[in-house]
Protein backbone atom coordinates (compact mmCIF):
# COMPACT_ATOMS: atom_id res chain seq x y z
CA UNK A 1 0.00 0.00 0.00
CA UNK A 2 1.43 3.39 -1.01
CA UNK A 3 0.51 6.67 0.67
CA UNK A 4 -0.13 9.86 -1.22
CA UNK A 5 0.11 13.10 0.73
CA UNK A 6 -2.78 15.53 0.28
CA UNK A 7 -1.23 18.72 1.63
CA UNK A 8 -3.32 21.88 1.70
CA UNK A 9 -4.06 25.20 3.32
CA UNK A 10 -7.68 26.29 3.66
CA UNK A 11 -9.04 29.45 5.21
CA UNK A 12 -12.75 29.29 4.40
CA UNK A 13 -13.13 25.55 3.97
CA UNK A 14 -13.42 25.21 0.18
CA UNK A 15 -9.86 23.92 -0.31
CA UNK A 16 -10.32 21.53 2.62
CA UNK A 17 -13.46 20.16 0.94
CA UNK A 18 -11.54 19.79 -2.32
CA UNK A 19 -8.74 17.97 -0.47
CA UNK A 20 -11.25 15.45 0.83
CA UNK A 21 -12.56 14.86 -2.70
CA UNK A 22 -9.02 14.43 -4.06
CA UNK A 23 -8.40 11.94 -1.22
CA UNK A 24 -11.56 10.06 -2.21
CA UNK A 25 -10.20 9.76 -5.75
CA UNK A 26 -6.86 8.52 -4.43
CA UNK A 27 -8.49 5.88 -2.28
CA UNK A 28 -10.60 4.63 -5.21
CA UNK A 29 -7.37 3.17 -6.65
CA UNK A 30 -6.33 -0.24 -5.40
CA UNK A 31 -3.07 -0.07 -3.46
CA UNK A 32 -3.28 3.67 -2.70
CA UNK A 33 -4.13 5.48 0.51
CA UNK A 34 -4.43 9.25 1.17
CA UNK A 35 -2.72 11.06 4.06
CA UNK A 36 -4.40 14.44 4.69
CA UNK A 37 -2.23 17.21 6.15
CA UNK A 38 -2.53 20.98 6.48
CA UNK A 39 -0.27 23.85 7.50
CA UNK A 40 -0.77 26.53 10.18
CA UNK A 41 -1.44 30.18 9.44
CA UNK A 42 1.46 32.58 9.18
CA UNK A 43 1.19 35.48 11.61
CA UNK A 44 2.42 39.03 11.04
CA UNK A 45 3.11 39.17 14.78
CA UNK A 46 6.47 37.53 15.43
CA UNK A 47 5.49 36.26 18.87
CA UNK A 48 2.25 34.62 17.70
CA UNK A 49 2.35 30.85 17.33
CA UNK A 50 -0.20 28.23 16.45
CA UNK A 51 -0.99 25.31 18.70
CA UNK A 52 1.12 22.20 18.06
CA UNK A 53 -2.06 20.36 17.04
CA UNK A 54 -4.96 21.88 15.05
CA UNK A 55 -8.23 22.18 16.94
CA UNK A 56 -10.02 20.37 14.11
CA UNK A 57 -9.33 18.85 10.72
CA UNK A 58 -6.14 17.32 9.39
CA UNK A 59 -2.91 17.36 11.44
CA UNK A 60 -0.13 19.78 10.52
CA UNK A 61 2.33 18.50 7.94
CA UNK A 62 5.91 17.63 8.80
CA UNK A 63 8.83 17.16 6.44
CA UNK A 64 8.65 13.42 7.02
CA UNK A 65 5.16 13.40 5.45
CA UNK A 66 6.71 14.64 2.20
CA UNK A 67 9.69 12.33 2.46
CA UNK A 68 7.53 9.25 3.07
CA UNK A 69 4.85 9.90 0.44
CA UNK A 70 4.73 8.17 -2.94
CA UNK A 71 3.00 11.20 -4.47
CA UNK A 72 1.69 14.64 -3.55
CA UNK A 73 -1.57 16.52 -4.10
CA UNK A 74 -1.01 20.18 -3.17
CA UNK A 75 -3.90 22.59 -2.59
CA UNK A 76 -4.18 26.28 -1.79
CA UNK A 77 -6.66 29.13 -2.08
CA UNK A 78 -5.76 31.74 -4.67
CA UNK A 79 -4.06 34.84 -3.33
CA UNK A 80 -3.61 37.39 -6.12
CA UNK A 81 -2.84 34.62 -8.60
CA UNK A 82 -0.45 32.83 -6.26
CA UNK A 83 -0.57 30.24 -3.49
CA UNK A 84 -1.39 31.37 0.05
CA UNK A 85 1.52 32.45 2.27
CA UNK A 86 1.17 29.59 4.81
CA UNK A 87 1.65 26.94 2.13
CA UNK A 88 4.53 28.89 0.53
CA UNK A 89 6.11 29.27 3.99
CA UNK A 90 5.97 25.50 4.51
CA UNK A 91 7.44 24.77 1.07
CA UNK A 92 10.21 27.32 1.66
CA UNK A 93 11.34 25.12 4.55
CA UNK A 94 11.83 22.00 2.41
CA UNK A 95 15.37 22.70 1.19
CA UNK A 96 16.75 19.82 3.28
CA UNK A 97 14.56 17.48 1.21
CA UNK A 98 15.66 19.21 -2.00
CA UNK A 99 19.33 18.67 -1.09
CA UNK A 100 18.67 14.94 -0.63
CA UNK A 101 16.51 14.65 -3.76
CA UNK A 102 13.80 13.14 -1.56
CA UNK A 103 10.92 14.15 -3.85
CA UNK A 104 12.62 13.61 -7.22
CA UNK A 105 10.62 11.33 -9.50
CA UNK A 106 7.44 11.40 -7.40
CA UNK A 107 4.19 12.49 -9.09
CA UNK A 108 2.39 15.64 -7.93
CA UNK A 109 -1.00 17.21 -8.68
CA UNK A 110 -2.49 20.58 -7.76
CA UNK A 111 -5.82 22.11 -6.77
CA UNK A 112 -7.05 25.58 -5.86
CA UNK A 113 -10.09 27.73 -5.14
CA UNK A 114 -10.76 31.40 -5.86
CA UNK A 115 -13.47 33.96 -5.12
CA UNK A 116 -14.27 34.65 -8.77
CA UNK A 117 -14.25 32.94 -12.14
CA UNK A 118 -11.19 34.88 -13.28
CA UNK A 119 -9.59 35.12 -9.86
CA UNK A 120 -6.23 33.60 -10.76
CA UNK A 121 -6.91 29.85 -10.53
CA UNK A 122 -4.63 28.91 -13.42
CA UNK A 123 -1.76 31.19 -12.40
CA UNK A 124 -2.02 29.85 -8.85
CA UNK A 125 -1.76 26.27 -10.10
CA UNK A 126 1.21 27.21 -12.28
CA UNK A 127 2.97 29.01 -9.42
CA UNK A 128 2.44 25.99 -7.16
CA UNK A 129 4.21 23.83 -9.75
CA UNK A 130 7.46 25.81 -9.54
CA UNK A 131 8.80 24.53 -6.19
CA UNK A 132 7.67 21.00 -7.12
CA UNK A 133 9.59 21.15 -10.39
CA UNK A 134 12.67 22.31 -8.46
CA UNK A 135 12.23 19.22 -6.29
CA UNK A 136 12.19 17.07 -9.44
CA UNK A 137 8.55 16.03 -9.10
CA UNK A 138 6.49 14.86 -12.08
CA UNK A 139 3.45 17.12 -12.59
CA UNK A 140 0.12 15.40 -13.23
CA UNK A 141 -2.70 17.48 -14.72
CA UNK A 142 -6.24 16.83 -15.86
CA UNK A 143 -6.57 15.67 -19.47
CA UNK A 144 -9.41 16.80 -21.72
CA UNK A 145 -10.59 13.20 -21.77
CA UNK A 146 -12.36 14.20 -18.54
CA UNK A 147 -15.70 15.43 -19.99
CA UNK A 148 -16.32 17.87 -17.11
CA UNK A 149 -13.27 19.88 -18.15
CA UNK A 150 -15.06 21.22 -21.21
CA UNK A 151 -18.57 21.24 -19.73
CA UNK A 152 -18.00 23.00 -16.40
CA UNK A 153 -19.52 26.42 -15.71
CA UNK A 154 -17.31 26.77 -12.64
CA UNK A 155 -13.76 25.67 -11.97
CA UNK A 156 -11.68 23.17 -13.86
CA UNK A 157 -8.38 23.47 -15.75
CA UNK A 158 -5.89 21.12 -17.40
CA UNK A 159 -3.32 22.32 -14.82
CA UNK A 160 -5.31 20.89 -11.90
CA UNK A 161 -8.67 20.98 -10.17
CA UNK A 162 -10.18 24.34 -9.31
CA UNK A 163 -13.30 25.77 -7.68
CA UNK A 164 -15.06 29.13 -7.78
CA UNK A 165 -16.16 29.74 -4.18
CA UNK A 166 -17.62 33.25 -4.52
CA UNK A 167 -16.56 36.47 -2.74
CA UNK A 168 -18.03 35.23 0.56
CA UNK A 169 -16.57 31.71 0.10
CA UNK A 170 -20.11 30.37 0.25
CA UNK A 171 -20.65 28.71 -3.13
CA UNK A 172 -20.68 24.93 -2.82
CA UNK A 173 -18.49 22.77 -5.02
CA UNK A 174 -20.55 22.07 -8.13
CA UNK A 175 -20.86 18.59 -9.60
CA UNK A 176 -18.32 19.14 -12.40
CA UNK A 177 -15.74 20.53 -9.93
CA UNK A 178 -16.40 17.61 -7.59
CA UNK A 179 -15.87 15.06 -10.36
CA UNK A 180 -12.65 16.77 -11.47
CA UNK A 181 -11.24 16.70 -7.91
CA UNK A 182 -11.96 12.99 -7.67
CA UNK A 183 -10.54 12.39 -11.17
CA UNK A 184 -7.36 14.27 -10.26
CA UNK A 185 -6.84 12.14 -7.14
CA UNK A 186 -7.53 8.95 -9.07
CA UNK A 187 -5.11 9.92 -11.88
CA UNK A 188 -2.38 10.83 -9.40
CA UNK A 189 -2.83 7.56 -7.51
CA UNK A 190 -2.76 5.41 -10.66
CA UNK A 191 0.51 7.01 -11.74
CA UNK A 192 2.01 6.74 -8.24
CA UNK A 193 1.09 3.03 -8.05
CA UNK A 194 2.73 2.40 -11.44
CA UNK A 195 5.87 4.29 -10.45
CA UNK A 196 6.11 2.46 -7.11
Amino acid sequence: MIEILVLYYSRGGAVRDMAQLVARGIESVEGAKARLRTVPRVSAVCEATESEIPEQGAPYAELKDLEQCAGLALGSPTRFGNMAAPLKHFLDGTSVLWMKGALAGKPAALFTSSASMHGGNESTLLSMMLPLLHHGMLIVGLPYSEPELTATTGGGTPYGASHVAGPADDKPIIEAERKLCIALGRRLAKIAVKLA
